[in-house]
This record gives structure tokens, sequence and C-alpha cells, in this order.
């Protein structure tokens, strides 16, 4: 596995992972107007904006076929999104290792916005829960997400 930052050639390789993984895996976890919510936050300018930046990466396995994609915003981690065919295969737990590895040099906890699919994944990874939301999306739907923190030893 390898990462590499994002260059604004790379806005639509970002885009299908954000995209395919979100219409493929959320349905099971959220109602339509939530999964509709998720893709338009996750949108071609909002990604741009994000790459130019220069928090996007891209992850990719051995034989070099992008897989996923984290974005690390100052303590936060955003958009962590691995390709529904590559997931279980360790690329998640990889690209979260770097992120809080980046994230723990300067920032005494890393943040991030836990959808329902990655929730369990976070806890066992020693996050806690801080605030709760919820969205009311279009078709009467809401979105239910977790804020969650995890306290980290800084070099600050």
């Amino acid at each position: 596995m390898s990462l590499k930052r994002a260059s604004l050639s790379d806005l639509n390789t970002v885009k299908i992972i954000s995209t395919k993984t979100i219409s493929e895996v959320y349905p099971h976890y959220y109602p339509k107007g939530a999964v509709e919510f998720f893709l338009e936050h996750h949108n071609e300018h909002n990604i741009a904006d994000d790459i130019k930046e220069g928090c996007v990466f891209l992850c990719s396995d051995a034989r070099e076929n992008i897989v996923g994609t984290v974005t690390i915003k100052n303590h936060e981690i955003c958009r962590l999104f691995v390709l529904p065919e590559y997931q279980g295969n360790g690329f998640g737990t990889e690209m979260l290792d770097y992120a809080e590895k980046v994230i723990s040099i300067k920032y005494p906890e890393i943040v991030l916005d836990a959808s329902l699919p990655a929730k369990n994944i976070y806890q066992k990874r020693g996050y806690t829960e801080m605030k709760f939301h919820t969205i009311k999306t279009d078709h009467n739907d809401f979105l239910c997400y977790d804020v969650m923190v995890k306290h980290v030893n800084s070099s600050v």
C-alpha cells in the first residue's frame, strides 16, 4: 500500500471513489435522503477545494490500483473511503494509521464525523462520541452521525 497527495488531475478519481462507496454502502445504513445528502456534501467543488489545500490523499494497492482516499484537515479526518471491492483488506486501517500519525505530530486530539458503517471501527481504535447530530434531509429522512474524538500524544 502507498499513499500520495492528490492533485487537481486526481479530482475525478476522488469523486468516483466517494460516489461509488456512498452509493453502494450507505443505502444499507441510511435512508435515501441521507444518502443524497452525503453525495451532495462530497461534490466536486468541495473535493477540489480540499485538493487545492493539499489535504487529500489517494491510497494504492501493491499493483498501483487506486483503492481509497482520505482527507486530513488540521486535526480532523474527513472523507475516508475505500472502494467497496477493496474493503476488508486493510486499506482503511492503513489510511487511518497514516492520518492519525500526521495529525498527532501537531495536535493532542483527532476529530472525525463517524458514519454508521464506520462507527464501530473508530470505537475499536479508541475514539469516543463527543456529539450526536441529526440533520433533516430530503424525503423527510434524517441523517444521524456522531462526532468522535481520540486523544493522542502530541509533540507540540
